[in-house]
């Protein structure tokens, strides 16, 4: 008998079937995966814009001044890795032009630490791991992967609170799709301080519990829609002092119209929002549509020339 089947069409067909089931197990199984917020997180960012804030030296507000944001987070990798989820201590520190040149957060205007534990999947608060503060929503210093055209619950550390971010619109950048974010939060009570009376404009002598008040009249936030990266933000921020029971503000402790990713910031995020975005969609798109159809037509044609070979073998014993 003469042998007509031939070994290429076998392996056209094993290439062919393998490529579908691969394409397969990247859609349904290593592309969900790798949507996982990261252990190992680095990065600075910093917001920059006019504003006032209290001199301590002169005890009144200095205006037209620069003010200066910077965030720094730091991911525990070994307290993730034994969790599971993702544990970032996050460092924040508000700076005048003269604090900022000391380049010491201990004499900031304001500096605070926390320590922010998520879910890697969802984005969403989990209650471990020494977190501080204990916070609530579902979008903080980044949004969950796959974002929507829909409002979001926006944790803001300032006021304690979420606050929701309605969306307003699509803004393309290279070639990726940024969604952007709007909210406000009005005058709201946070918290007390003691300070003298007459700063406040009290007529109680000594110090009093002065109310602290904070607003913020812009909150704009855009975000990679893949990855849920925040590549800008803008946000307009107002602390201030009110003498107990009053509803007018006495003293303005930190002001601004308009606090913004610098340009390096902007460029940094928005660089690896398209690595990380580029990685997503080679994962869940473009190697299983070009992988899936590659393998059938590899399929397709290991088969049609098995089928030939094996009619050509027939013919040959009768």
């Amino acid at each position: 008998m003469r042998r007509s089947i031939s070994p290429s069409s076998l392996i056209l067909l094993g290439v062919g079937v393998f490529l579908l089931v691969f394409t397969q197990l990247l859609t349904w199984y290593v592309e969900p995966r790798a949507k996982r917020t990261p252990t190992d997180v680095n990065s600075t960012t910093v917001f920059t814009g006019p504003g006032s804030y209290f001199d301590t030296g002169s005890v009144s507000t200095v205006e037209g001044q620069t003010i200066t944001i910077t965030r720094r987070v730091l991911g525990d990798v070994a307290a993730g890795e034994r969790s599971g989820n993702a544990i970032w201590d996050v460092s924040t520190q508000i700076d005048s032009p003269k604090t900022l040149a000391l380049g010491d957060p201990r004499k900031s205007l304001q500096w605070t630490t926390e320590r922010w534990v998520t879910d890697r999947r969802t984005n969403l608060p989990v209650r471990c791991c020494e977190e501080k503060p204990a916070f609530e929503g579902e979008a903080y210093l980044k949004f969950p992967f796959d974002v929507e055209k829909r409002a979001y619950s926006w944790w803001d550390s300032t006021l304690g609170a979420t606050v929701p971010l309605e969306f307003q619109e699509v803004i393309r950048a290279d070639g990726r799709e940024n969604y952007r974010f709007a909210g406000s939060v009005e005058a709201t009570q946070t918290g007390t301080r003691l300070v003298p009376g007459v700063l406040v404009g009290s007529s109680k002598p000594g110090q009093v519990l002065a109310e602290e008040w904070y607003s913020n009249a812009r909150i704009e936030l855009t975000v990679d829609r893949r990855t849920g990266r925040i590549t800008n933000a803008l946000i307009a921020p107002k602390k201030t002092l009110r003498a107990p029971g009053s509803p007018k503000d006495a003293v303005t402790l930190l002001a601004s119209e308009g606090l913004e990713f610098t340009a390096d910031t902007r460029r940094e995020q928005a660089e690896l929002a398209s690595a990380d975005s580029s990685r997503l969609k080679l994962l869940g798109e473009t190697a299983p549509v070009v992988g899936g159809l590659v393998g059938g037509l590899l399929a397709v044609a290991g088969a049609v020339l098995l089928i030939r070979g094996s009619r050509r073998a027939e013919h040959s014993t009768e």
